[in-house]
């Protein structure tokens, strides 16, 4: 027994049985619908003072040797450091940091420029929506209006002062046989330091800070 597959056509019957739907014009299908109308204003104003004073002495002196034997046999390997120091540090003297500051804001007139009209929403004769068909009007409809005012004030005063005796004498020997036989290493480091340090004076910070401010 064969079985035909061949596709056959429709009978009459049937094509008056199927029913369709006319699309709708191209125009009147629209994913998204956009409307923003935005009004900012800002108004920022951050008057910075800084006022900064200092006295310092600095004293580093450093003294080093190094001796090192690497895969030798019968070698000598000898580091000797001998650092004197005498350091005398005296500050006489006055460090003043002022940072006087005299600040009037006026942030009371909120409009910026001039504010341009709100665009017109579109023409609603353009689109028809129908009630119950899914491709009349729009899938997403979005209508934003904002209006924002932000008046912003920050003054800031700051004011430093310092007096400062450093000191660091550094000593250092270093001897080292690596892999070696028969050998000898010998680190000597010897450091006398005599560091006196003395401040005869004031260290003034003053920060004065008056402001206005109208919002």
């Amino acid at each position: 027994m064969s079985q035909n597959d061949d596709p056959r056509p429709l009978s009459p019957e049937e094509l008056a049985a199927e029913t369709g739907a006319a699309l709708p014009d191209k125009e009147v299908i629209s994913l998204l619908d956009l409307n923003a109308d935005l009004d900012l204003a800002l108004d920022a104003a951050a008057p910075i003072d800084l006022a900064v004073a200092a006295n310092a002495n600095v004293a580093a002196p450093i003294d080093a040797a190094v001796g090192a034997n690497v895969l030798s046999v019968d070698s000598t390997a000898q580091a000797l450091s001998d650092q004197g120091v005498i350091i005398d540090q005296g500050i006489t003297g006055e460090a003043v940091a002022e940072a006087p500051q005299d600040s009037t804001i006026d942030q009371s007139d909120d409009t910026v420029g001039t504010a341009e009209p709100a665009l017109a929403p579109a023409d609603a004769t353009t689109a028809t929506e129908t009630a119950g068909d899914p491709l009349s009007g729009d899938l997403l409809d979005v209508d934003v209006d904002l209006a924002a005012d932000v008046d912003l004030a920050a003054p800031v005063a700051g004011a430093v002062a310092a007096n400062a005796n450093v000191a660091a004498p550094i000593d250092a020997a270093v001897a080292a046989n690596v892999g070696s036989i028969g050998s000898e290493a010998t680190a000597v480091a010897q450091q006398d330091a005599i560091i006196t340090q003395d401040i005869d004076a004031d260290a003034s910070a003053t920060a004065d800070q008056q402001s206005t401010i109208t919002q």
